[in-house]
């Protein structure tokens, strides 16, 4: 016969239930902990997507007005180009996996703005290498070809340079931090500006500054956000030079 020390306490809850209760407690909590982040990380997904169906409505609109844009874009002391024109863009979108979710990685808006006539920059052929590295930086096309004497000396660098500014505007989400990266490319000037901004305040008003800015209308886009770089065209010091249009 046993004895009670040897029988099962059916009160006592099973080595399988301890270990059922422990982890459904920790999986709870984790959930728990991992809801306000995913929270926030849709939040984002859908200020990002607002953004992308406004931006690209305007960008259509933009491309019919083809409206002048109160920018000059220097080039150093080796050209100008004043108030281009709005000739094309568009905005385009990547999405990526985050925390189970499938989200935006970016929204970048790509445009092109056209100066009036092609621009010729003449310049000291030890002056030439300089000034095509600026050219390359900025990305606007250009032809490069020597102008000789009648004793076939080179005395002039000719840059045939095509005013087509390249600009952009890439929005980025950093998920885990819980703030957006706005890199601005050509807007104004030749270089890059990074902002940062939080998600909130990435609204309509904001992407209205941000167009203005764009169109050179006003440059309060740049002061929403705190300035997080600059970074300059290689090479900004003036070169002496004879530019003249076609």
């Amino acid at each position: 016969m046993k004895t009670s020390a040897n029988m099962v306490d059916s009160t006592k809850p099973t080595l399988l239930e301890q270990l059922r209760e422990k982890s459904e407690a920790l999986r709870a909590q984790g959930e728990a902990a991992r809801r306000p982040l995913e929270e926030g990380i849709k939040e984002i997904d859908r200020i990002l997507w607002r953004a992308f169906r406004w931006l690209d409505e305007a960008m259509g609109h933009l491309e019919v007005i083809r409206p002048r844009v109160g920018h000059t874009f220097h080039l150093g002391g080796v050209l100008a180009i004043e108030h281009p024109r709005f000739d094309r863009g568009f905005v385009s979108f990547r999405r990526k996996p985050v925390a189970s979710l499938e989200v935006l990685e970016h929204v970048e808006i790509f445009y092109r703005l056209e100066g009036d006539k092609p621009l010729l920059v003449r310049v000291p052929p030890m002056q030439a290498a300089g000034v095509e590295e600026r050219l390359r930086t900025s990305t606007l096309p250009y032809q490069y070809q020597t102008e000789q004497d009648e004793r076939r000396v080179v005395r002039y660098g000719l840059f045939h340079v095509q005013p087509h500014v390249s600009a952009s505007v890439r929005i980025e989400p950093d998920y885990r931090h819980q703030t957006v990266h706005v890199a601005l490319r050509n807007v104004d000037r030749f270089e890059s500006v990074h902002l940062e901004f939080q998600p909130d305040k990435l609204d309509e008003a904001a992407l209205e500054s941000l167009v203005k800015f764009m169109m050179g209308e006003s440059n309060g886009f740049i002061r929403l956000a705190p300035l997080k770089l600059i970074r300059a065209a290689r090479g900004d010091a003036p070169v002496t030079s004879s530019a003249a249009r076609q």
